[in-house]
């Protein structure tokens, strides 16, 4: 019987796959030799693969020209990218070389569309379509972009209310959307999504505030399902609900011309990921045509905001074992030097699996473990894989070193542990290593972010501050004149 490591994966899954491979009993990522970067930059380290982030829009870009061909659909296919997935420039700039377009969540979030703006990597052309509920400062800021002629700045409206802010502030006219406030899973806790306007209030809500209102054009519906493009009776259904109100609306306003499908594409999480991106997009094609036929209106162009998909396929996050504790009979732990709470939030927040694999020693024996974090906290392990209730990894023997990576994990996992700020037990912030390929193909590397240091917490924490009296930071009070300004 075969007990190395190398041999339970490839009895167990098609291995070796397009983006792993083991060469010389080291593992590869899309030819990547990841050995070889431990040895150049350490660990923990987190990587992004930036040609991933191409890939994929260009992977979706080809399943709807394929599904729209089969179906002769009449419609345009227009790619978006959720910022609030990874809003690092580094993606952005990568995603923007796709002829793409944005949507955005927050107030902060048109702050950086402007930044891109001022580098030219978004024109008037590049469509910006603001999702969310909208304080505020988000509505201000939208409405500044339109009044400077942005006409692609598409505020999606989240509540009635928001129609009234825009309707007050816009100079001229804006083209703005409706999101459908879509009913959640039976066993969610709740039965209809927060966010949205109920399906019931949507039409008397567009006879009441749109009609004979030249400010506002109402030119995309948005559909959004929490739980992602799925073959369930649950996400067609709700599909389906959301064509039928196009359908409904566009008989009355023709400005409406676009169908904005969110929920993401499902990404591999396991090596034994099953997935028809084809067949799944050929449905949502069919079942857009279909209806749009039998109600005898246009086919719309169609929107798609994928988040996860664009970018959670480019990252990983490695980490070295430091220490083995056998704490009873049955229950080994490999202890790893970073935190998983920390840097992969998911892990401990939605009990998220990611594929997770050794980077050397594939020809040793393994053997059950449990993965221990270094914080003192007890949820700080992981002791699952996405297609078992265990994880097995090859023996350490003899002292040398074992190295870990978790994979796909590029979409929100820096975002939800405060990037460069403060985690738990003061663990730090790992080294970031950005990856690319040169004209030739060559693989190239960039530091983007060296692991936190002390300094950079005492100074969030207080401890260190630039100007003191006394311990305590001077404070200058305003001039009298200041104050009448201000006033």
């Amino acid at each position: 019987m075969n007990n190395r490591y190398i041999d339970l994966i490839e009895q167990t899954f098609d291995f070796p796959q397009d983006s792993f491979k083991v060469e010389n009993d080291r593992l590869l990522f899309n030819e990547v030799p990841l050995m070889e970067l431990v040895e150049k930059f350490g660990s923990p380290l987190r990587l992004t693969y930036l040609p991933e982030v191409s890939a994929q829009i260009q992977k979706a870009k080809m399943l709807f020209k394929n599904a729209m061909e089969k179906h002769a659909y009449t419609g345009s296919y227009n790619y978006s990218y959720c910022t609030k997935a990874n809003h690092f420039s580094f993606i952005l700039d990568e995603a923007l070389k796709n002829d793409i377009h944005i949507e955005t969540s927050s107030s902060f979030d048109i702050d950086l569309v402007q930044k891109l703006m001022d580098k030219g990597k978004v024109t008037k052309d590049t469509y910006v379509i603001s999702n969310g509920f909208k304080a505020h400062d988000y509505k201000r800021k939208i409405t500044s972009f339109i009044n400077r002629g942005y006409k692609n700045f598409v505020p999606v409206f989240d509540n009635k209310e928001e129609l009234d802010y825009f309707s007050e502030h816009v100079q001229d006219y804006c083209n703005v959307g409706i999101r459908l406030a879509a009913d959640e899973e039976p066993n969610h806790e709740f039965y209809t999504s927060r966010l949205g306007i109920r399906y019931k209030d949507v039409m008397e809500f567009y006879k009441d505030k749109f009609l004979g209102n030249p400010k506002m054009k109402l030119v995309m519906l948005h559909f959004f399902i929490n739980t992602g493009v799925r073959d369930n009776t649950y996400y067609w259904t709700e599909l389906n609900k959301a064509i039928r109100m196009y359908c409904e609306l566009k008989k009355i306003n023709p400005d409406l011309k676009y169908l904005n499908i969110g929920g993401g594409l499902p990404i591999k999480y396991s090596l034994g990921f099953d997935y028809d991106y084809q067949y799944m997009i050929d449905e949502i094609i069919r079942h857009i045509k279909k209806t749009c036929k039998a109600a005898k209106v246009q086919e719309p162009d169609i929107f798609t905001e994928f988040g996860n998909f664009t970018v959670g396929e480019s990252g990983i996050m490695i980490f070295k074992v430091i220490g083995q504790k056998l704490q009873n009979d049955q229950e080994m732990w490999y202890m790893i030097d970073g935190s998983l709470m920390t840097t992969l939030p998911d892990i401990w927040g939605i009990n998220q699996r990611f594929i997770m694999l050794p980077l050397n020693h594939w020809d040793k024996d393994y053997q059950r473990v449990n993965i221990g974090g270094l914080s003192c906290d007890i949820s700080d392990y992981y002791t699952s894989e996405m297609h078992i209730n265990q994880v097995f990894l090859p023996k350490i023997e003899n002292g040398t070193p074992l190295y870990l990576g978790f994979f796909n994990t590029g979409a929100y996992q820096d975002e939800l542990s405060g990037y460069g700020g403060i985690k738990h037990c003061l663990i730090p912030s790992p080294k970031h290593v950005l990856l690319n390929k040169d004209e030739s193909g060559n693989l190239i590397s960039k530091v983007y972010a060296e692991e936190q240091k002390p300094a950079d917490m005492m100074r969030i924490l207080g401890y260190t501050t630039d100007k003191k009296e006394n311990g305590w930071e001077v404070e200058q009070q305003p001039t009298p004149e200041a104050t009448a300004i201000t006033n």
